[in-house]
């Protein structure tokens, strides 16, 4: 299990540091933390991305 510290995440999914902090902090997207760490298992961004594309699919 692979897994992604924020900075590491952000380039993954190619968003800004400030951007994914944001979507954390709205529970918009599978995260978890070790004390303060906040932390991303690739496979789950992976899972969020798809799932993201099918409902901007049903909103078209």
């Amino acid at each position: 299990m692979e897994r992604l510290t924020v900075k590491e995440a952000a380039v993954y999914i190619r968003i800004s540091e400030y951007t994914l902090r944001e979507a954390v902090r709205k529970k918009q997207i599978p995260h978890y933390r070790i004390g303060s760490r906040i932390l991303f298992r690739k496979a789950a961004l992976d899972e969020w991305i798809e799932q993201q594309e099918k409902a901007n699919c049903k909103a078209t």
